[in-house]
């Protein structure tokens, strides 16, 4: 079982891949998209959720995700087909890192995948290549609401507290005109979803040869998080405009 079939599995019940809940998602694309046939951007959209629900809100928005995980971007397809929106969608199976467009966008997504560039800022330095003129980026990322454990750094990497974050984030030359900061009941929500889904499925299916992988997997995600980050991890997600065009 690899990280894609365990991220699909685990997201069932969840399909944005991020601590937040449906009316959060909603505010956060209204207050990103700058007009209602604005062309958007996901890097690392994964199943495509955030673009399905813009799509489906903004009947004149035009949208573009690129991931690595080509069996997620099937999903997105379908989902698209199903939702009546896929004449708007575009896919593309590359490395976000390195994708290229001849067109720029009025908003770029990117929430919760700083891994796929190496870091916050050089995501935010990624989006700012793909963006037009007056554009924002999205952008949803992991801090240290409290002081961490040894074991909670080597498991989640070097983040930094929220003004930490912010001083950096302004520092390059960005200016939060919005944001989101994840609540208790979105951040359990999301790790009760994550195990949750991923053990059911594991159960439903006792006979399937990955049956045990699944469930020794959503008991080791649960422990980590009760035991070693659920006090300490916190989420944040941006809507930014560059401080200078």
């Amino acid at each position: 079982m690899n990280r894609e079939q365990i991220s699909r599995l685990a997201h069932a019940d969840h399909p944005i891949a991020a601590p937040l809940d449906d009316e959060s998602v909603r505010r956060l694309l209204e207050r990103g998209l700058p007009q209602d046939d604005s062309r958007v951007l996901d890097l690392g959209c994964g199943g495509g959720e955030w673009l399905l629900r813009a799509l489906d809100a903004y009947p004149k928005l035009r949208a573009e995700g690129v991931d690595v995980a080509e069996g997620a971007l099937a999903r997105a397809r379908e989902s698209a087909a199903a939702r009546g929106v896929g004449d708007r969608l575009v896919l593309h199976g590359e490395d976000a890192a390195e994708f290229t467009s001849p067109h720029a966008f009025d908003l770029v997504i990117s929430v919760g995948a700083p891994h796929a560039f190496g870091g916050l800022l050089p995501t935010l330095a990624a989006a700012r290549e793909h963006l037009a003129p007056g554009g924002r980026v999205l952008v949803g990322d992991g801090f240290w609401a409290q002081k961490p454990s040894p074991e909670a750094v080597e498991m989640l990497g070097e983040l930094t507290d929220l003004p930490a974050m912010m001083d950096r984030v302004t520092a390059d030359g960005w200016t939060p005109v919005y944001g989101h900061i994840s609540t208790r009941h979105e951040l359990d929500d999301y790790e009760w979803a994550w195990t949750g889904s991923l053990a059911s499925w594991a159960l439903d299916n006792p006979d399937d040869p990955d049956h045990c992988t699944a469930l020794t997997t959503a008991h080791t995600h649960r422990v980590e998080w009760l035991r070693v980050y659920r006090d300490v991890f916190g989420f944040v997600t941006m809507i930014l405009r560059p401080t200078s065009e």
